[in-house]
């Protein structure tokens, strides 16, 4: 806080008016007449302490904090008897980061006179940047001894008390500031960040928009609010606001921060990046925004990059727990599995209720009762007031893991049907459009569509799609070719959906998939195929195949083989009630809005399993070929050959070899794919089978299907 001027000492009786004028020009803003009359003063005689602190004072309020800096300091070597320049002095100092000068000056004002309320609260603030929160609130008590209506000193404490977990506390300081100056919009905001804290969202937006009523322009309360609406989960409402605060000043690196998280989330990778760009230009050494980079450069693929990022973020703020977590997913992708446990131990060790840590170490491991985290989730289930939803979420899917893994099928299932319904109130799904969505693309690819546009697209045979339901082999599938050595497996890209969100209309707005197919001809549909080729080989130029893994593919496959001829597809196909109950265990990072609720699952599946019907129709034989994962599971050797041989290329022992391929790899099971052959997900859902009800009903297997195993039709060879 700066302190205005006073009466410091005497005044020559000819610079009273000169005194006079310079005030009411300050006050004004009329800051350059005002600096032209210290500036007279101080060319008649240069050591006037009280003409340099004024100078000082208008050069702050003109933004210019160094030549504000050096102008006190000159007025305090002036006059070192007045402890209003030194409790200034203190207070610009603070301002520009010289955190121990400020200390030091502030303690000379207090020396100089020990009752000096607004020098102890200025030595609060510099205690309170750096980081002694104890002792800033201290000194905003020993003010409030001397001064109990100072309302910054009340709202101060709020701040160290709020660093201090303090929160109820925190509260009603600021609001004994917001009695005693109700239009003190940064109590109003401060407020707002401690009830946030508490996870009272609606009071904390509450906080914050009385805070911008008294100060609209004010960017700090307008990233806080934005927090508090991601929070919750109304994103587009804290897009509109960060788009906001970006408008009054575009070099605001936490809206910035704020921004890339929330496209993050939304899977926008690359207007993620750009926002963080800018931030990284703005602030090159913030630990949240090299954070972020990491997570960008992991949903990207690109984990040891990603590593690169956290790893030099957690040098600058060892203690984050979001950083150690996402370390040990940029560890687990790339097959470093004991180092990415040791990266979630820490971050539980730095906070045990962090559930997104929990979440990804039970997703990692098979967890036993004896478990200090199985007991610590437990205890956690028994008292999750105060948490938001968010966290329950994670908790949910974290316990209906770990149940699972020690057979206490009842609580597993109870625990997932709580996680879903809590994800299923946040997200829109228009299940009637999706379903039609399917009607339309079977309407569109009839057999003679087929027939007619056969013979255009791009030969080229270095594509591999492999394809299906979430959850039913893809990964285990791409492991394995991958494992060839002309193979690069590139995972699930969004390069196709890209392409085919670039198709244009006659009138040169976006064309919706699939109406424009028919409109089509051979040459479009080759520069559709030459355009998806340009992106992906440029993820590695050399390979004689590229495999794409995106599972929702299976929607494009007749157009995939009308722009891409020669590219090979894989269908991989599991057990439906397998494949839809590890869909209902998995927390989805992308939008799989369908996977939330068992009945909306099985209908969503049911019309997966017609349109593959229809594709296999249409499609020339040896286009797709079916792979079964129980038939992988039961015989390695041969369904590999089978997908090697598919994919046009000689047989490799590597392939058999698959869990040691170090290759990144994204997806729920990237764990799994690390270890050997296993068969314990077969028939994994045979426990919960009384508890599946509303998805049984609806994929149609009659209870005499329920006795008999496998519930899947084997691979009929196709391909």
């Amino acid at each position: 806080m700066i302190e205005q001027t006073g009466n410091v000492g005497p005044l020559a009786p000819y610079f009273a008016e000169a005194w006079a004028m310079i005030e009411q020009h300050r006050h004004a803003g009329n800051l350059r007449a005002a600096g032209e009359l210290c500036a007279q003063i101080l060319a008649e005689n240069p050591n006037d302490a009280e003409a340099l602190h004024l100078f000082s004072l208008i050069a702050h309020q003109a933004g210019n904090l160094p030549d504000a800096v050096e102008l006190l300091r000159r007025a305090v070597a002036a006059d070192g008897s007045a402890a209003l320049y030194h409790c200034n002095l203190g207070e610009m100092y603070r301002l520009a980061g010289r955190l121990d000068e400020a200390v030091a000056a502030s303690m000379a004002a207090l020396r100089l006179r020990p009752d000096y309320p607004e020098a102890l609260n200025n030595l609060g603030i510099a205690h309170y940047d750096r980081g002694a929160f104890k002792e800033a609130a201290d000194c905003c008590r020993r003010a409030l001894a001397l001064t109990p209506d100072y309302a910054e000193a009340h709202n101060n404490l709020g701040n160290a008390l709020r660093a201090q977990r303090k929160l109820d506390e925190a509260i009603s300081c600021y609001e004994r500031a917001i009695a005693l100056k109700p239009d003190y919009a940064e109590a109003h905001n401060n407020r707002g960040t401690a009830l946030r804290d508490l996870k009272r969202l609606s009071e904390a937006e509450a906080a914050y928009r009385r805070a911008l009523a008294l100060k609209p322009d004010d960017t700090a309360t307008l990233n806080n609010l934005a927090l508090a609406l991601i929070d919750l989960d109304r994103l587009d409402e804290a897009l509109a606001v960060l788009a906001q605060s970006l408008a009054l000043d575009p070099d605001n690196c936490p809206a910035h921060i704020h921004r890339a998280g929330i496209l993050l989330e939304r899977r926008k990778n690359g207007e993620a990046r750009e926002s963080l760009e800018r931030a990284l230009a703005l602030a090159p050494d913030d630990p949240d925004v090299i954070h972020l980079m990491g997570r960008v450069l992991l949903a990207e693929g690109r984990a040891e990059q990603a590593l690169a990022h956290l790893n030099r973020a957690l040098a600058l703020r060892p203690a984050s727990v979001e950083t150690h977590s996402l370390k040990g997913n940029a560890l687990r992708e790339i097959g470093r599995i004991g180092e990415a446990i040791a990266a979630y131990e820490q971050a539980l060790a730095l906070d045990p209720r962090s559930t997104a840590a929990l979440l990804n170490l039970a997703s990692t491991i098979e967890l036993t009762p004896e478990t200090l985290h199985f007991k610590m989730m437990e205890e956690m289930a028994a008292r999750t007031d105060g948490m938001s939803d968010g966290e329950r979420l994670n908790l949910h899917f974290a316990l209906g893991k770990a149940y699972g893994d020690v057979g206490r099928h009842g609580e597993a299932f109870d625990h997932l049907l709580k996680g879903n319904a809590l994800r299923r109130q946040k997200i829109t799904y228009d299940e009637t459009a999706a379903l039609a969505h399917f009607d339309a693309i079977r309407a569109v690819f009839t057999p003679a569509l087929m027939r007619q546009k056969t013979g255009g697209g791009d030969p080229s045979p270095v594509p591999v799609f492999i394809l299906g339901m979430p959850r039913s082999g893809s990964t285990l599938t791409e492991q394995i070719l991958g494992s060839h050595p002309e193979v690069f497996a590139a995972g699930e890209l969004p390069d196709l959906h890209a392409v085919l969100r670039s198709v244009k209309g006659p009138d040169g707005k976006r064309a919706r998939y699939p109406a424009f197919v028919p409109r089509m001809a051979g040459d479009q549909l080759r520069r559709l195929g030459e355009a998806y080729l340009r992106r992906v080989t440029k993820l590695a130029p050399h390979a004689h195949r590229i495999t794409d893994k995106m599972p929702s593919n299976f929607l494009d496959v007749g157009l995939i083989h009308l722009m891409l001829p020669n590219a090979r597809i894989i269908h991989t196909r599991r057990d439906p009630v397998d494949t839809c109950l590890s869909c209902f265990s998995k927390l989805f990072a992308g939008e799989l809005s369908y996977t939330y609720d068992l009945g909306e699952l099985g209908r969503y599946y049911r019309a997966y399993e017609g349109l593959m019907a229809h594709w296999r129709a249409v499609l020339p034989a040896g286009v797709m070929l079916e792979v079964q994962y129980e038939e992988v599971i039961a015989d390695l050797e041969t369904q590999a050959r089978r997908i090697v041989a598919h994919a046009g290329l000689e047989w490799s022992d590597a392939c058999l070899a698959f869990y040691q391929n170090k290759r990144p790899v994204k997806t729920a099971s990237v764990a799994q794919v690390r270890r050997p052959i296993y068969k314990s997900a077969v028939g994994r859902w045979h426990p919960y089978r009384d508890l599946l009800t509303p998805l049984l009903a609806e994929l149609q297997i009659e209870p005499a299907e329920l006795r008999a195993t496998p519930s899947f039709l084997p691979s009929d060879g196709r391909g």
